[in-house]
């Protein structure tokens, strides 16, 4: 069994900054790519970011040159910084990791999520 906690949202004024923190914990055997994902209400939930464990990044259009996702391999662990936030990026902000069973055949596993919201 493999836990995702994530940790870091709240409210933010347009224009701020937040940065969400997701640790993996449990029983890991490996972590390929973890990412974030999320949903605003009324809206399909969407990728905003992953990066592989070679560090390889992938972002959503929206979001490009204002978030940064990064990993700590050693902790289990990746981040999200976000700046220049809008108001349209409130949601509820969820990770998620691809990880390896004993036959090294991946499978998805997902944080409860954390709220986002950025308003004046």
């Amino acid at each position: 069994q493999v836990q995702l906690v994530e940790s870091g949202g709240g409210l933010v004024q347009p224009g701020g900054s937040l940065r969400l923190s997701c640790a993996a914990s449990g029983s890991i055997l490996s972590i390929y790519a973890m990412g974030w994902d999320r949903q605003a209400p009324g809206k399909q939930r969407e990728l905003v970011a992953d990066i592989t464990s070679g560090g390889s990044t992938n972002y959503a259009d929206s979001v490009k040159g204002r978030f940064t996702i990064s990993r700590d391999n050693a902790q289990n662990t990746v981040y999200l910084q976000m700046n220049s936030l809008k108001p349209e990026d409130t949601a509820v902000y969820y990770c998620n990791a691809e990880l390896g069973d004993p036959d090294n055949t991946p499978y998805d596993s997902w944080g409860q999520g954390t709220q986002v919201t950025v308003s004046s």
